[in-house]
């Protein structure tokens, strides 16, 4: 896996790694060791390792002697080695589990060749080479299994180390922060004066753990930094695929692609970009009323904008390969991120939101881009509700969390999916606001007029029928039956 670092950082690091007294469990020398098997068996050590001892990343280093770290150069070539036809870097790759970034990077220090592995710590899982997970005691590399108390810390710190806190980029100067980090939208979104000195800026920064103090000096630039206030994500390797995608297709499917963007920029700060850059993609249609024409979006705005704050907060940021991504076809827009939802789709609308990502969704409820309590899908559906829109679908495909926002249909050619669903989001957004279902709302809801009161009568019987919702009092007689959504029927709602 090849990666893009400037050679003067590669170098300083290099020489940093040679000041340590010894070697440590994150890092390990080596002058001409090009076995591939024992190469795997390090990555997976030094990565578990890395994760104990809360560094970002491990380091493998051939061309310096071991014990005086004097620069003695190597004759490994990594980008040129193969095993059995097959190049290095994929035999590896394809051999860990699960998948982690690992980067080769070969450098001229001091007149000598000298190649650095710089290996991402393990992050929910202990990294496996082949059928074994090593991890480093002391500067002995050894299977993991045999010793159960590094296994069991190591699963206590994947079981309480928040994306957030994890590092991004390590041991950057003041100087590098500024340059990475776009502080003048920090202090704009959080409404604060700019500070006139550095230090003040600095100070800012890490009073909300943005930053925090290298141990080698400096400071290391956390996800939440990162995520949040990039001036480009791509100078975070860890983060890059992060990024939100904005893909226009021609017709209803995927086959072919008309554009596609990458908002490159930290969610934060890129945030306003973001939503002018989904809006100027979305079509529009064309209406006259009162003898002016006027443009009318044809998805709701704050319903598209609800959507996608919820991608970015709530994604799991652990599954490597993958970010949010916005699809528009002529027929819809689709809204993923990846990661299966902490609460079941059916339940969006009633159950308190809940996020993996606390401490992101907390700063940017500070910064007033999401709200401070709900998760904005109850504004969904009242949003496609009153513009009378099929309604949405909140689904799961694999591992990605998806919401399907569909472009206005007549009523006639809404098919019976399309009416159960609407009957069931109807009924939810009726019962959180502490009203039910009625034949009355629900002709609103669909702009259909009184005199055709049975057709709803019908549409609510196919909800009924399909066990989406239910008689709030089944003894009531018709004109005043009232319904709810299966989940909160007086005998089967939650004590």
């Amino acid at each position: 896996m090849s990666g893009t670092h400037e050679e003067e950082y590669l170098v300083g690091l290099v020489q940093e790694l040679r000041k340590l007294p010894k070697e440590t469990e994150w890092a390990e020398f080596k002058v001409n060791n090009t076995d591939p098997e024992e190469i795997g068996e390090y990555i997976s050590a030094l990565a578990n390792s890395a994760a104990l001892s809360g560094k970002s990343h491990a380091y493998l280093v051939w061309g310096i002697e071991d014990g005086t770290h004097a620069i003695v150069g190597t004759h490994f070539s990594p980008h040129t080695a193969k095993v059995h036809g097959e190049e290095l870097e994929n035999y590896l790759l394809r051999s860990l589990s699960p998948k982690i970034n690992f980067h080769f990077f070969e450098v001229t220090v001091e007149g000598h060749p000298v190649v650095l592995l710089e290996i991402e710590r393990a992050s929910r899982h202990p990294v496996r080479y082949k059928i074994h997970e090593f991890i480093r005691v002391g500067s002995y590399k050894k299977k993991l299994k045999d010793f159960p108390e590094k296994e069991r810390e190591l699963w206590r710190i994947f079981d309480q180390t928040p994306f957030e806190e994890m590092i991004a980029k390590e041991r950057v100067s003041d100087d590098e922060v500024l340059k990475l980090l776009d502080y003048p939208a920090y202090f704009d979104l959080m409404k604060l004066p700019l500070p006139e000195s550095r230090k003040g800026i600095i100070e800012a920064l890490a009073d909300d753990e943005l930053i925090q103090p290298a141990e080698a000096g400096g400071w290391d630039i956390t996800n939440l930094g990162a995520i949040l206030f990039a001036r480009r994500l791509g100078a975070f390797r860890t983060l890059r695929r992060k990024a939100i995608r904005i893909i226009i297709y021609r017709g209803n499917s995927r086959f072919e692609t008309i554009k596609e963007q990458v908002i490159d920029k930290g969610y934060a700060s890129g945030f306003g970009d973001l939503i002018v850059s989904i809006n100027s993609f979305l079509p529009s249609n064309e209406e006259i009323k009162n003898a002016l024409r006027k443009t009318v979006p044809r998805y709701p705005e704050l319903a598209v904008r609800e959507l996608v704050v919820n991608a970015l907060i709530h994604q799991d940021f652990f599954l490597t390969g993958t970010g949010p991504m916005v699809e528009i076809f002529d027929d819809r827009m689709e809204i993923s991120n990846p990661g299966i939802p902490l609460v079941a789709t059916e339940r969006f609308l009633d159950t308190s939101p809940k996020s993996r990502n606390e401490t992101l969704a907390s700063l940017m409820r500070r910064m007033g881009i999401c709200e401070e309590r709900g998760s904005g899908i109850d504004k969904v559906v009242l949003e496609t509700e009153f513009y009378q829109l099929p309604a949405p679908i909140f689904e799961v495909t694999g591992e990605t969390t998806r919401t399907v926002l569909f472009s206005p249909r007549p009523l006639t050619r809404m098919d019976k999916a399309d009416r159960v669903r609407a009957c069931y989001l109807h009924a939810c957004l009726k019962y959180v606001n502490r009203e039910y279902l009625t034949n009355r709302s629900l002709r609103k809801r669909f702009g259909i007029a009184p005199k055709n009161s049975a057709i709803v009568s019908r549409y609510i019987k196919e909800a009924i029928d399909m066990g989406e919702i239910l008689p709030y009092d089944p003894t009531a007689g018709s004109k005043i039956m009232k319904y709810v959504p299966w989940w909160a029927a007086p005998d089967t709602e939650d004590a």
